[in-house]
């Protein structure tokens, strides 16, 4: 996955670009560091989408209230039918280690991003 050109191509719609953190979710992502967001992204990305059937799909991704549920809705990472749509990463199967990786590197390269706009 190109990190890059998949932010530019999520960035072209109207729904995830309008997007971003809000002034509590800055703060907790500063106060805990790049290491810790990227542990929370992991585990939220495993135990949340990561089951080939996850529960609750298309439902369990809130809204607000950790910076990463937001990074998950603005890079389509936040349901296995936006995984597909997005990233042709095929439902019905769990997520692999590798997959895992390029979504939560994703994740992180909108954080990065939208912290910088403060």
């Amino acid at each position: 996955m190109d990190v890059e050109e998949t932010l530019r191509r999520l960035s072209r719609s109207s729904f995830r670009a309008r997007f971003h953190l809000n002034d509590a979710d800055r703060a907790y992502a500063r106060a805990r560091g790049r290491c810790t967001i990227a542990e929370h992204a992991r585990d939220l990305l495993a135990t949340r989408i990561g089951d080939a059937h996850p529960r609750h799909d298309g439902r369990q991704t809130p809204y607000r209230g950790h910076p990463v549920f937001t990074a998950q809705h603005a890079t389509a990472t936040c349901c296995r039918g936006c995984v597909e749509r997005w990233h042709h990463i095929p439902k019905g199967a769990p997520l692999t280690t590798a997959e895992l990786d390029e979504l939560t590197e994703l994740i992180l390269a909108w954080l990065d991003r939208d912290l910088l706009r403060s």
